[in-house]
This record gives structure tokens, sequence and C-alpha cells, in this order.
């Protein structure tokens, strides 16, 4: 498998995924808002925010493992 990169991120910029990141741990349910750089200029950092919520988060890229794309809608029904 591929590592997690800028290009494949973008790939996933608008849409509710779950990440999974290198340690272990995943962040279920949010959705990828950009993807920037830090305030140096050298790590790009992916911003997401929670289901249902509107403060944004950052996390280094470099932490992310990989990306599972979710479908809402799926979701929606089952509420």
């Amino acid at each position: 498998m591929e590592s997690f990169s800028l290009n494949s991120a973008k790939s996933f910029v608008g849409k509710n995924v779950n990440l999974h990141l290198k340690d272990g741990a995943v962040i279920v349910n949010v959705h990828l808002t950009s993807i920037r750089k830090d305030t140096f200029g050298k790590a790009n950092l992916v911003e997401y925010t929670p289901y249902g919520n509107h403060k944004t988060t950052l996390i280094p890229l470099r932490n992310v493992a990989w990306a599972e794309l979710l479908n809402i809608n799926l979701m929606d029904i089952v509420d």
C-alpha cells in the first residue's frame, strides 16, 4: 500500500472520511475541509471538521496512514 501523500489527501477534500493514523488510532466521521501549510511553511496540515460540529481541527499530514471514504447517505438511513 502506498503512503498517504499530498495528492491523495487532496482527492478527499470536501468528503466525509475516517482518518486512520499511523499510531493505530482512528478519527471517525470527519469532513476534510482543506490541506494547508503550517506557519513555517514546511509541513502540510490536514484541516477537518467532526460530523455535526463547526470547529475545525488540524493534524499533520505525516501522521495520517490512510483515509477511508464514507457514504453519508447510508448513515442518514440508519438514523
